[in-house]
């Protein structure tokens, strides 16, 4: 065998640790069940086998080293009795039997039971259970991340794992292997004398009826405690998310004001939770004093009438401590317990939803050949009750057409676009791209025909190449500094050094591209569409963070981008889009006017109204009624 060659240890270690695919292939889309053990059941049901194979290794590992103790009695009784010079005539054999057993036996379950807990489940089940939370979590709409902390969402998902694997192994491994030594002790104690067996018996009935009360109570704090601490994860991740506007508005001292009392929160769910415990643990110290004293007391009264040896009482005292060892063990067991059950109803309140938006079951990919764009008699209110943000809007967009949408905040410019992109559904109507209803195609191959350049650009915090080549994965070193030198990005790229001392395309972003500037940012991300090359184009204030020497240089890049591409373009700044080949005019929901930038101004309507207040190339603040004229 070379030397390079891996040991048996290392081998054995390799397949064990292969058993279970973290990333095996499932139905991300659906929905976990409500209730603490459907929930549980719904993640551990790929590994169901591995955990009956730990139940069988924990019983067969209990049974044995419950039997020990009685195999001790036994030895003390043949050592108290037997003749020195004869012992191992008489009893060598079973002696040199039983040693073998325990030197043999006793490792290799033990090592079984470990290799099933540490190498089979306890990583690869727990990042399973991650793995396919993450996923499902991530099919989500985008109003479910928007009404929710980011740090309190993975919080949940990613503690999870952890507490569903948890919660499965007290429950196989922990709790059978005392119920084991507490029965063994039972039968052991009768076979002898009844009465012997009262106080072990009466201990059990007490355990019993301590966690009945402690189980509920430790359940409903755990939920608090979870909770307070998911609330104040939260806040710090917002605090430091969002540090820039806690810098600028000087509100340091209010942010630790507000995550000193989520701590503060936290601390007193704890320490109720720590109130209980140690009330509990002070009775159950109280009762496993008297179960030793009484057995104890039994046996010595037995052992002086002869109905009782002394190996037989040293072997059920030896087990009645290891109850009574094992009992505390037991209580901090079933507080973690329902410490992980609090987190995994918490969880649940997060995880087990419904997705808001799914592909139909026949959805199929979404074929662009020109890129006509059509809505037809749609409506949208976003659950709002009285009126829409669109009201019965059609509206077609012709191949390779370039169309502007104008109109003061809330005219519904931005609503268009996100049903457009199919980030909400319609509520009446239908949107169609060469003739497809895109509620009948697969979200993915809808997106990934549209590029699409946001006012609110946010990076992932990756390299300056990861973030450009998000538009195109398998894109090439070449083609990424391509689309940089085309969103005239190369120049400041080539300059930028993080603090770990990578440059240029290596160098990352920092959390949501706060490293950037926000034309820096933009110009990343123009450069993302860019190398996309979708067929469908849409500018939601693509050059709001631009100066206006970068942004002429850019408008260049983008009207070389827009040819042959069909167009949507959203701007306050009128002058970016004036060129187009349609202006669409939009107010409260409703299209007032449309037509060339020239037709509009000649028409004296809401457009020529809206491009007389501009100020330096901006909007003026809108007006209540700005519009009704027309």
């Amino acid at each position: 065998m070379s030397e390079s060659s891996p040991s048996l240890a290392a081998r054995l270690f390799a397949w064990a640790e292969s058993r279970i695919d973290p990333f095996a292939p499932f139905d991300r889309d659906e929905t976990p069940p409500g209730g603490v053990l459907p929930f549980a059941w719904h993640y551990l049901a790929p590994v169901k086998g591995w955990f009956v194979a730990l139940t069988v290794v924990a019983l067969a590992y209990g049974l044995f080293e419950s039997a020990i103790y009685l195999l001790i009695g036994w030895f003390v009784d043949v050592l108290a009795s037997g003749d020195p010079a004869t012992i191992l005539d008489t009893h060598g054999t079973t002696l040199v039997g039983l040693a073998l057993l325990v030197l043999i036996l006793r490792p290799i379950l033990f090592f079984a039971h470990n290799i099933i807990t540490n190498q089979i489940l306890v990583a690869n089940a727990t990042n399973m259970i991650r793995w396919r939370a993450h996923s499902y979590t991530l099919g989500h709409a985008i109003s479910y991340f928007q009404g929710d902390f980011a740090g309190r969402l993975s919080t949940r998902v990613l503690q999870a794992g952890q507490a569903v694997r948890e919660i499965a192994v007290t429950l196989l491994d922990t709790l059978l292997y005392v119920v084991l030594f507490a029965a063994t002790a039972i039968g052991l104690f009768v076979s002898i004398e009844l009465w012997l067996a009262l106080p072990m018996a009466a201990w059990i009935v007490g355990y019993a009826l301590l966690l009945r009360y402690f189980v509920p109570r430790a359940r409903a704090r755990s939920l608090k405690v979870a909770e307070t601490r998911s609330a104040m994860t939260g806040r710090v991740v917002d605090s430091y998310t969002n540090v820039l506007t806690v810098k600028l508005f000087a509100r340091t001292e209010a942010e630790r004001s507000a995550v000193r009392e989520a701590i503060a929160r936290n601390t007193r769910a704890f320490l109720d939770m720590m109130r209980l415990v140690s009330g509990v643990s002070l009775v159950l110290q109280v009762m496993n004093a008297a179960l030793l004293v009484s057995t104890a007391g039994l046996s010595f009264l037995l052992w002086r009438e002869g109905a009782l040896s002394a190996g037989i009482a040293a072997a059920g005292l030896a087990l009645v401590m290891r109850v009574i060892t094992m009992s505390g063990w037991v209580m901090q067991s079933v507080r973690g317990l329902f410490e992980n059950v609090g987190v995994v109803q918490e969880a649940m309140q997060t995880i087990s939803k419904p997705h808001g938006l799914v592909d139909v079951p026949d959805a199929r990919p979404l074929a662009v050949d020109a890129g006509e764009i059509r809505f037809e008699r749609v409506r949208f209110h976003y659950g709002k009750e009285d009126g829409g943000v669109l009201d019965d809007l059609s509206l077609r967009i012709a191949p390779g057409e370039k169309v502007g949408l104008v109109g003061p905040s809330g005219a519904g410019k931005s609503t268009i676009v996100s049903l457009l992109l199919r980030l909400h559904d319609v509520e009446s109507g239908r949107v169609l791209i060469d003739g497809q209803d895109i509620a009948r195609v697969t979200q993915d191959s809808l997106r990934a025909q549209i590029g699409v350049v946001t006012q609110d650009t946010s990076l992932l915090h990756r390299s300056i190449r990861d973030n450009i080549a998000y538009g195109r994965l398998d894109a090439t070193d070449e083609e990424i500094a391509r689309a940089a030198r085309l969103a005239h990005a190369d120049g400041f790229i080539a300059e930028l050094v993080d603090h770990q001392g990578r440059r240029g395309l290596d160098a990352h972003t920092g959390e949501r591209g706060v490293k950037l500037s926000g034309g820096q940012r933009q110009r990343i991300a123009i450069a993302r569409v860019i190398l996309k090359d979708a067929p469908i184009l849409v500018l939601d204030e693509a050059t709001s963070a631009l100066d206006s020497e970068t942004e002429a240089a850019i408008q260049e890049s983008l009207t070389g981008l827009m040819q042959g591409r069909t167009v949507i373009a959203i701007a306050h700044r009128l002058s970016t889009i004036a060129a187009l080949d349609r202006l669409i005019v939009l107010d409260e929901g409703r299209i007032v006017e449309e037509g060339t930038h020239a037709a509009l101004l000649e028409r004296g309507g809401a457009y020529a109204r809206l491009w007389a207040r501009q100020s330096g190339g901006f909007i003026g603040v809108d007006t209540p009624g700005l519009m009704k004229a027309v």
